[in-house]
């Protein structure tokens, strides 16, 4: 196990209550790949609701409340195709997202969105922002493999956590 894995198990083993995972994965997000903004989006695709979970910036994206899950080109590439969304360019992150004033504002031109799968359920997103160009063909691949299983763990941790009363 490298070092940046060994940090990860051991934050996630000392984890007590979910921000502390996504800390963890935040941290190895950072190791891996890079990133300016991270944010988990948990998915609640019965209500069809998304709620942030964790937050880099908890001023500009603050973790409360729920919005609803819009149905449009994003939405088929990471919850029905289920593959990673990536943007490399502030005009193509505005065609999806309609905070993209905000997004330039914080320095970041490129978007890596990671879904991630319980249970055949989409459950959460893993987005990753950094500035443009960031998220070149090497880092997606980088980042899809070494976070595919800590955010599947850190979800699963999640709900556990939410399930014992501590906040998510």
């Amino acid at each position: 196990m490298t070092s940046i894995e060994t940090k990860f198990v051991d934050a996630v083993s000392e984890a007590r209550r979910s921000e502390a995972s996504w800390q963890a994965l935040s941290d190895l997000a950072a190791a891996l790949v890079g990133h300016r903004l991270f944010t988990i989006m948990t998915v609640d695709m019965a209500a069809g609701l998304a709620q942030r979970a964790h937050s880099s910036h908890p001023k500009e994206y603050p973790v409360s409340g729920t919005k609803p899950i819009h149905r449009d080109a994003w939405f088929d590439i990471v919850h029905r195709q289920r593959r990673s969304f990536v943007a490399n360019t502030i005009e193509d992150i505005a065609k999806v997202f309609p905070d993209h004033e905000l997004i330039a504002s914080l320095g970041c031109g490129s978007v890596l969105n990671l879904p991630v799968v319980l249970e055949s359920d989409l459950v959460a997103t893993i987005n990753l922002l950094d500035v443009t160009g960031h998220y070149t063909p090497e880092r997606v691949i980088a980042a899809e493999e070494g976070l595919a299983i800590p955010a599947r763990l850190c979800c699963a941790l999640a709900l556990r956590f939410d399930a014992r009363g501590k906040p998510l």
